[in-house]
């Protein structure tokens, strides 16, 4: 009785809701079929570019982009757009132009379908593979914050309990990547970032209204709330208060998240390098109409919302992480609510379906046959053990979730930035030069993680270490700062690493050569 009641409050959303789970289920069904043609592997789809670039921009734009990332700009203000929606953007592009084409080549040559498995193969290193496989076990953080954040669309929009729409979400979105693989995570993504680009658009158009008179009475009007949110640089905030946190930790962890295994994956899922061009030029016009999303941050302040519209109804207490759902609550009529809601949960549940493809894949495929079986039972035991331990990711992702951490974003983005923090500079580096070799690698994938959770955990409470970064102009209570300082040591260890190699190499030729001479 309870449920007809919330269907008769929310019938515009619950009708194109269950019309949405219908449609995904169909193509996870339509990518099972495909994935029995093509069973080379639980991992990899071989699909059209489109198809493929639709895909991975549904991956880039998850419920960060969607749900998470407008409350930072409506905390922090104009900051944390710059920060979010325009550094992060560049660096991301400029990452998936770099780094794509090679991996695609070096992937297709070596028969590689898991980024450890790569690493692995690239620098000769078991133990690299392995480092890299159980490093990637903290995405299972991003996981909750997906999870989390659409538990919140749900409640809101549909009426449900968070452990309802965590039943919901989890049974969903795990089944019917436990039933197609690669191929229904690829199809169902190609619905996903069609309606997100659709919804992206009716967002961004929702508050063109404020900038009729052009960019200044915004600002003022941003100025009259608190004068830092229309400050490029926020000296008020901890996150966004310097340039290097807000312009240059932006650029280079939007660089260094191409480098996450279900981004870089999706390189493989076409033939040659004609194919990774069509992907990419799809995927970055996508992605930057998704990032004129976090406008709604703005725009929720710029509307008059106050924080007290955003109170958790357990705590009490402000969550920015609801000032998406809040501003699209008071925004739009109920029929356009429905459809913006819908393409809110596709945004995570597309990004979550991709990660769980390749963290389930990663662990059964690397882990379970490549270190616990001896690499015995080949890629049939691998894709048993994937399907396995996709069950159990959700039952732990169930339980963390029914008690979320506070800010979710935080959460989410500490683990992100672990993985990147780590693969950064061995996959770019060792994808454009040969010379960086296994011990290079290894000392910089272990020095970033290292830094990122060094300077997050423990630079706070040391003095002397908080001081110098705060002189240096380092806001070390955001995770992109931290993570930026280590993946920039990282790089270090690994050019040096690459300097030392070709400065033996001339020594050694200089030495054959000066007998002859």
């Amino acid at each position: 009785m309870r449920y007809v009641d919330l269907i008769a409050e929310h019938p515009w959303t619950w009708a194109l809701f269950v019309l949405y789970l219908a449609a995904t289920a169909w193509l996870a069904v339509l990518g099972r079929r495909r994935a029995k043609v093509d069973s080379r592997s639980f991992a990899i789809a071989q699909v059209h570019p489109l198809v493929a670039g639709m895909s991975l921009a549904a991956a880039l734009a998850s419920t960060s982009t969607f749900v998470i990332n407008p409350g930072f700009v409506y905390v922090h203000g104009l900051s944390a757009l710059l920060h979010l929606g325009v550094a992060a953007v560049l660096g991301m592009g400029a990452g998936l132009s770099l780094v794509c084409g090679p991996f695609r080549r070096q992937g297709a040559s070596s028969g590689a379908v898991t980024i450890p498995q790569w690493i692995g193969q690239r620098f000769g290193s078991k133990g690299l593979r392995t480092f890299f496989a159980a490093i990637n076990l903290l995405s299972l953080c991003f996981v909750i914050l997906i999870v989390g954040a659409l538990s919140i669309v749900m409640q809101t929009t549909l009426g449900l309990g968070n452990a309802e729409s965590l039943v919901i979400v989890i049974g969903f979105v795990f089944g019917y990547v436990l039933l197609g693989g690669a191929y229904a995570s690829a199809y169902a993504n190609t619905l996903h970032a069609a309606i997100k680009a659709i919804v992206a658009v009716m967002i961004i158009v929702s508050g063109l209204h404020h900038f009729s008179g052009g960019a200044g009475p915004v600002l003022d009007q941003l100025r009259a709330v608190d004068p830092n949110l229309a400050a490029p640089i926020n000296p008020a905030s901890t996150m966004f208060g310097s340039f290097f946190s807000v312009y240059v930790a932006g650029f280079v962890i939007g660089f260094a998240l191409m480098c996450q295994p279900h981004i870089m994956t999706m390189a493989l899922y076409v033939k040659d390098d004609r194919g990774v061009r069509r992907l990419l030029t799809v995927a970055i016009a996508l992605s930057v109409v998704f990032a004129g999303v976090l406008l709604a941050g703005l725009y929720a302040r710029l509307d008059g919302l106050p924080p007290s519209a955003m109170i958790d109804p357990v705590t009490h207490a402000f969550r920015q992480d609801r000032v998406m759902a809040t501003y699209l609550a008071s925004t739009f009529s109920p029929p356009a609510l429905a459809l913006v809601t819908i393409a809110v949960m596709a945004a995570g549940m597309s990004a979550l379906s991709a990660i769980l493809m390749t963290l389930s894949s990663i662990t059964g495929q690397d882990l379970w046959v490549g270190v616990l079986r001896g690499g015995r039972g080949g890629d049939a035991a691998a894709r048993r053990a994937s399907r396995v331990i996709l069950i159990a990711m959700g039952l732990l992702v169930f339980v963390v979730a029914l008690d979320p951490p506070t800010l979710l974003g935080v959460f989410g983005q500490l683990g992100a930035y672990g993985v990147v923090s780590a693969a950064a500079a061995p996959m770019v580096i060792g994808a454009l030069s040969p010379a960086l070799g296994r011990r290079g690698a290894t000392v910089a994938a272990v020095a970033g993680p290292v830094v990122h959770f060094g300077l997050y955990f423990v630079g706070p409470r040391l003095e002397g270490l908080a001081s110098a970064a705060r002189a240096l102009g380092l806001d070390i209570a955001n995770p992109g700062v931290t993570a930026t300082a280590g993946i920039l040591t990282s790089t270090l260890v690994a050019l040096g690493s690459v300097a030392l190699a070709r400065a033996s190499r001339g020594a050694m030729a200089g030495s054959v050569a000066s007998p002859i001479a």
